[in-house]
């Protein structure tokens, strides 16, 4: 008599550590739910609501088998925009998964949701737009760059936005910033050639998110939504891409900017 054994196939992500910035709402928090049930351990990075991170480390630590000793989701309060917060993430998966991180999604991010125009545009909010979109995602990107190549493979997903194709008026300083995060990731990509790692940008288009409605009529959201397939995304929209691109199936995707935003022109 034979004895049949049913082995689980290993998830996509098992043995991968991931940092996420932004992680506790909006896509930062699909993206964290979704690489977490593709098998990733998480360092999870948040700006100020410590409240939410925690919520969302201890919901992954029970659906998938986290423990004291071997958690799938720490968190780690930080500015992307301090290289010293920024060391402190990566040194982070070290101390709590034994092993560099393999994975970064730089998902932190800001939008004035005044909506100035660009002759209103103060310089405090130039400077702080980016401060963190453009200043936090390079110190992000560096040192993923100093570590992840120490793996032999790796994976690096920035975030833009489908308005620096749009160009809309009222986001002067905002579509600058993604436009530089574009270009940078780009020339980050070619550098890495080689190392086993690959750069990407995600750039969402309307997505229902605290980020996206603040400061916007309903009028404003029905005239995109019109220009959106429809609808507006939701998030698991925006995660299920950059599962992709984080996996090993996407090893020949490299200095690509993937606008996903079911065709908002």
């Amino acid at each position: 008599m034979t004895t049949q054994i049913n082995l689980a196939p290993a998830l996509p992500l098992e043995g991968r550590i991931a940092v996420i910035t932004g992680a506790s709402r909006g896509i930062g928090r699909e993206i964290s739910m979704h690489l977490a049930s593709l098998g990733a351990r998480l360092v999870l990075n948040y700006a100020s609501n410590s409240a939410q991170a925690d919520s969302l480390a201890a919901e992954l630590n029970s659906r998938y088998g986290g423990s004291i000793d071997t958690p799938c989701a720490v968190t780690i309060q930080g500015d992307v925009s301090d290289p010293d917060a920024v060391r402190s993430m990566f040194d982070r998966a070290e101390q709590d998964f034994g092993s560099q991180a393999h994975i970064l999604v730089a998902c932190a991010g800001i939008l004035n949701s005044k909506y100035p125009s660009l002759a209103d545009t103060t310089v405090e909010d130039f400077d702080e737009s980016f401060k963190v979109n453009v200043r936090g995602t390079f110190l992000l990107c560096r040192e993923a760059a100093k570590r992840l190549p120490g793996n032999g493979w790796g994976r690096i997903v920035t975030f833009s936005s489908s308005i620096v194709g749009t160009l809309l008026p009222g986001y002067a300083a905002y579509t600058a910033t993604n436009a530089a995060v574009e270009t940078m990731t780009k020339i980050l990509a070619k550098e890495l050639q080689g190392a086993g790692v690959t750069a990407n940008v995600v750039a969402p288009g309307p997505v229902k998110t605290e980020l996206f409605f603040a400061g916007k009529d309903e009028e404003f959201v029905k005239k995109v939504t019109e220009r959106s397939s429809g609808r507006i995304a939701e998030t698991k929209d925006i995660a299920s891409v950059v599962g992709f691109l984080v996996s090993e199936a996407a090893g020949w995707v490299n200095g690509q900017v993937i606008r996903v935003n079911g065709g908002f022109v």
